[in-house]
């Protein structure tokens, strides 16, 4: 072979591994997760704002103070759009300025498989014995550990316990009580059905109510336009037409829905569980002492939320990996998450502060039982890498069937078209 013909082998065989190199771009991510495992130092900590955030700013504090030489820094943002947004851009400048980041439960699979996450196993693991199993789960991508959960959330239902004299099981046993909303001259049923996140929520938990989803496992697969989807949107554009959901409950998030319920205006309320200590005691709420909670109704029995909550991950690209699980440990633990249950209302991750005599006995936490009722029967969203593109579907299309604009087979082809198209895009 002479000289042109080697530089020329050379070069295309170049261009090959170039071209190799390119379509395997996660391999970075696989690189740079073996480095740095026991590296020490100062951490950065980003998530979303918490506008009550004083006990999570005390957590810092006191970690700081037994870990000079590894403070932690908290940078937050004013939402988890552009936390998310923000995250991807450093992401993918391979920016190792953030070493924690605490992200909405969703979005793990989606930075997980672009080997953004440092995952938790070999040397590098974390001991999830302690935790809800389900909110592990939420923390998971194909089998790896890939965030720690921090806090968890699940959907409660509210109910007027003085005009009803039990909770409903059923939809069937709810949409009977009605009759008791029209008596008293107020809305029977509401949740979160604007056209935003919350309603991908509420759907996803009627489709679970009638024994369907849609994605199937492999969180690429879809499985909206399904008989069991059709039963579960049925229920809620059912209830709408029919006036069971009165018709502002389509402008609802979570403070409208809250406030309605707190002002008298409904007799069944979709809500997550910070909502029992303040309508038990908001200045302005009138159903003090009034109301009950259980768990959400299904279709032949209890049905299942969807779980909320944040859970917190290593960036791959971090220098001081060391420290950063040390920190996600000390969140863990019972004294932190004690504290923040009882002063801020976030659900604990670990399993053994349900079965606490205190907490059980405490007024205000009422609701503990039936949450970890709820969490521990919970489905989890659509658990996918292509999570924006199917909440959009979802949100969007099944607004439109509630409201009456689009068909309930129209809306969940739409949903499963969009879903394959986002899937196959990628």
């Amino acid at each position: 072979m002479n000289v042109s013909a080697r530089r020329a082998l050379a070069a295309a065989l170049t261009a090959l591994m170039l071209t190799v190199a390119g379509c395997a771009a996660p391999d970075s991510g696989l690189q740079a997760a073996r480095r740095h495992l026991t590296g020490r130092g100062p951490i950065t900590f980003v998530e979303a704002s918490d506008e009550s955030g004083t006990a999570s700013k005390q957590v810092i504090d006191a970690w700081n103070k037994l870990h000079p030489d590894q403070p932690v820094t908290l940078k937050q943002f004013s939402d988890v759009n552009e936390l998310h947004d923000n995250l991807v851009q450093h992401f993918k400048a391979k920016d190792s300025g953030y070493d924690v980041l605490g992200a909405d439960v969703v979005t793990i699979a989606e930075y997980a498989a672009h080997r953004w996450l440092q995952p938790f196993d070999g040397a590098y693991t974390m001991d999830t014995s302690p935790l809800l199993k389900q909110t592990v789960a939420t923390a998971e991508y194909r089998g790896t550990l890939y965030a720690a959960p921090f806090m968890t959330d699940a959907g409660l239902l509210y109910y007027r316990k003085d005009l009803i004299p039990r909770p409903p099981r059923t939809w069937q046993e709810l949409l009977a009580d009605c009759g008791v909303a029209r008596e008293h001259h107020m809305g029977c049923y509401a949740g979160q059905f604007a056209k935003y996140e919350g309603l991908t929520v509420n759907v996803a938990e009627a489709v679970a109510a009638a024994g369907g989803g849609f994605l199937k496992s492999d969180g690429t697969t879809p499985s909206a336009d399904t008989p069991a989807a059709r039963k579960g949107l049925s229920l809620l554009v059912d209830a709408y037409r029919d006036g069971d959901i009165p018709k502002e409950g389509i402008t609802y998030e979570e403070e409208e829905s809250r406030q309605a319920f707190e002002a008298g205006k409904l007799l069944f309320l979709r809500n997550w569980s910070y909502v029992y200590p303040l309508a038990n005691s908001d200045g302005g709420s009138v159903v003090k002492g009034r109301f009950g909670v259980t768990t959400l109704p299904g279709v032949d029995g209890p049905g299942r939320t969807t779980l909320g909550g944040q859970d917190n991950a290593v960036n791959v690209y971090s220098v001081h990996k060391a420290t950063a699980r040390d920190f996600l440990a000390y969140l863990q633990s019972p004294k932190v998450q004690r504290k923040l249950l009882i002063e801020e209302g976030q659900s604990p991750v670990l399993a053994s502060l349900y079965h606490d005599p205190s907490l059980l006995h405490d007024p205000a936490l009422g609701y503990l039982r039936t949450l970890e009722q709820s969490i521990t029967t919970a489905t989890e969203r659509p658990m996918t890498p292509f999570y924006p593109a199917v909440t959009q579907a979802i949100s969007e299309n099944a607004y439109a069937a509630i409201k009456g604009d689009k068909s309930t087979d129209k809306a969940l082809r739409d949903i499963q078209a969009a879903i394959l198209a986002a899937t196959s895009q990628q």
